[in-house]
């Protein structure tokens, strides 16, 4: 999916969500526990209540890769049955050098047929731009993640140029690829750099994990992040996926995504004129 095409989903369904698709099978509800194809059929259910209101799903790779063959058919059957008309988001943090990243760049892009791939940049630009190569396809490059761990190092001053890590992730990175094939992940546990992210990366969408079950802000995060082209992608997953554990679980994951693209809906015009600065 390219990006005009993105933008237009994101205007005409006046929502910038993503539907984080973490399935574990011990938090299945209780009536999906221990049938034939639980996992995939939960993602069917998720999948139906949340069309009309999400743009991108995200399936976490590692929910269907400890599970071995059974596991990745459950990845492809819910690609599959996601179709085009949304953004997938293979979330695999794939990241290694030149010859093994365009394989992996293959296998999410070519064989199964996912828009965009979650990349690592630790090992530095032949990690990264194997992923860049594909016409309407994306990398989205780990900048500043939500997770505690991200103090480690990507909130550590270089002594140098006095940058943080993830600072001059961002802005050499942004030397690979464009606006239209390269993303940033920047987690809304940070509201604080939010600011400072958009300076750096001004035309760019950045995916933003940590928005409900991890408490982040969503207002705040718009308030710092959002672009005449809107360049949010809101992630959302243990919120919308375990909205409830009985029968009526569906029922509440699109309540949930309900009440996350009302407030979008209501936030997207403030900030970008209702339409996107490239849109009719």
């Amino acid at each position: 999916m390219d990006r005009q095409t993105l933008l237009a989903e994101i205007f005409r369904k006046k929502s910038f969500l993503c539907v984080g698709l973490d399935t574990e099978p011990g938090k299945l509800p209780e009536p999906l526990r221990n049938q034939p194809d639980a996992v995939f059929s939960f993602n069917r259910q998720i999948i139906d209540a949340t069309r009309d209101l999400c743009v991108a799903y995200k399936p976490n790779l590692a929910f269907y890769e400890a599970r071995g063959a059974e596991g990745w058919r459950d990845f492809e059957r819910t690609v599959a049955y996601i179709g085009r008309e949304h953004f997938i988001i293979a979330d695999a943090k794939r990241g290694d050098i030149g010859n093994t990243s365009r394989l992996y760049a293959s296998a999410f892009f070519e064989s199964l047929n996912c828009d965009a791939v979650t990349v690592a940049p630790y090992m530095g630009e032949d990690s990264v731009v194997p992923f860049l190569g594909f016409p309407g396809k994306w990398a989205i490059v780990l900048a500043l993640t939500s997770n505690p761990g991200s103090e480690n190092f990507q909130r550590n001053g270089l002594e140098d140029t006095r940058e943080l890590v993830w600072e001059k992730v961002m802005r050499l990175s942004q030397c690979w690829g464009s606006p239209d094939n390269l993303m940033f992940v920047v987690g809304a546990t940070h509201p604080e750099a939010f600011a400072r992210a958009r300076a750096i990366a001004p035309g760019h969408f950045f995916l933003v994990p940590g928005v409900g079950a991890q408490g982040g802000d969503l207002a705040a995060v718009c308030r710092m992040g959002l672009t005449p082209d809107c360049g949010l992608l809101i992630n959302a997953s243990r919120s919308i996926l375990y909205a409830a554990s009985g029968p009526g679980f569906a029922t509440a994951a699109r309540a949930e995504a309900q009440r996350l693209q009302t407030e979008m809906a209501e936030l997207l015009p403030q900030y970008t004129n209702g339409h996107g600065g490239n849109q009719p």
